[in-house]
């Protein structure tokens, strides 16, 4: 039995991505319980088996080699044109149907149609994709405009959670990305964004500034129209992402 055909199974039956770690230690812990099996039998005065070879040569198995699994398992489903693959999100590794079966695969689902989110709505997320943990008040200096329902929209479908309070006078809340969002827009963390780096380090105009003004300066229109197209251009909307297998 080949450690490849094992991480395949794996990644078939769970329900969740498994990191390559997770994967690791479940085909560690199954040698470990054949061990078991057989130190139990020698303690009935049983003859145990000896464990087959294959099995003995992953004891120790390492995540490191379970990556490199990954890496070849999808060079065989490109190169056999299979219609999946295995993509790394924020949690793990799992399968997903190639992007360019999307529509044939839609049909199996007649009932729902894609709901697209506004543009506010994605400048909304994209500045708390790039800043997070922000405040509202935060979010409002940079958009000049009050986002109380942005950010509501953004909660009901799971983009964005409330990530606790700032140290800031009144304690306000705190806002970042979900698990959901890592899943939908393909990436595995924030720095997988577009100009990650250099956004994350654009000085934000404080709140009682934009009170006062209620205008953008040159750099925060930056902040905001580079967020926003990078974002949507480097990833697309939310219902874009690849089904699972």
């Amino acid at each position: 039995m080949q450690l490849s055909a094992i991480v395949e199974a794996l990644l078939i039956a769970s329900q969740n991505p498994l990191t390559a770690e997770e994967i690791a230690r479940l085909v560690r812990a199954r040698v470990a319980e054949a061990d078991d099996i057989r130190a139990r039998e020698a303690e009935d005065g049983k003859q145990p088996a000896d464990l087959p070879e294959w099995m003995s040569a992953m004891a120790a198995t390492p995540a490191e080699q379970v990556a490199e699994v990954i890496g070849q398992l999808n060079a065989t489903y490109t190169e056999a044109q299979r219609a999946f693959t295995i993509i790394e999100r924020a949690n793990g590794w799992k399968l997903y149907t190639r992007l360019e079966y999307g529509d044939f695969v839609r049909q199996l689902f007649p009932g729902r149609k894609p709901e697209r989110m506004s543009g506010p709505a994605m400048e909304t997320l994209a500045i708390i994709a790039y800043r997070q943990p922000i405040t509202k008040a935060a979010i409002e200096a940079v958009r000049g405009v009050a986002c109380d329902g942005m950010l509501q929209k953004l909660l009901d479908r799971d983009l964005i959670r409330i990530g606790g309070r700032a140290e800031l006078p009144g304690r306000p809340l705190l806002y970042e990305t979900t698990d959901l969002f890592f899943e939908h827009f393909g990436i595995r963390s924030i720095d997988d964004l577009p100009n990650a780096s250099e956004l994350r380090k654009v000085k934000l105009p404080a709140p009682e500034d934009a009170v006062q003004s209620n205008t953008f300066n040159d750099s925060e229109q930056q902040l905001a129209l580079s967020a926003i197209g990078s974002f949507a251009a480097g990833h697309g909307q939310p219902d874009d992402a690849q089904p699972e297998a």
